[in-house]
């Protein structure tokens, strides 16, 4: 079954409190596989621990499915994702792992992330 996965730029961007990033949600919801997975590895470069500023992604986390194990052949796999296309971060190709086979990501990191995709078992990235 195909998924929908955030990287951090597609979590902050749905996550801003903006009409657009709200109609971006509602649209996703009837169009995209929802709810969305969010490796917990995504958080680290998502949240800051103050409050004030992790509010909005802490609301959309609410709605989203959040992946908070990481099985070892995720880990083999996005090594392996991340060798073949010589480019991008751990959490990046632990990303695109979790979306295999046949899942979307969401980033505002198109670049390493179609990088990564293009070795994966059929996974599309789309900005956000």
């Amino acid at each position: 079954m195909a998924s929908l996965v955030l990287d951090s730029g597609g979590l902050s961007r749905l996550a801003e409190p903006r009409r657009q990033s709200a109609q971006l949600v509602t649209s996703l919801a009837r169009t995209a596989p929802w709810p969305p997975l969010v490796p917990t590895v995504v958080l680290t470069e998502s949240l800051s621990g103050r409050p004030h500023t992790d509010a909005a992604v802490n609301r959309l986390l609410k709605s989203c499915i959040v992946v908070e194990e990481v099985p070892q052949s995720l880990a083999r796999r996005a090594g392996v994702l991340r060798s073949l296309a010589g480019r991008g971060s751990a959490v990046d190709a632990l990303v695109v792992a979790t979306a295999e086979p046949g899942g979307i990501v969401l980033t505002g990191d198109t670049g390493d992330l179609s990088a990564l995709a293009a070795y994966a078992d059929d996974v599309s990235i789309h900005a956000t």
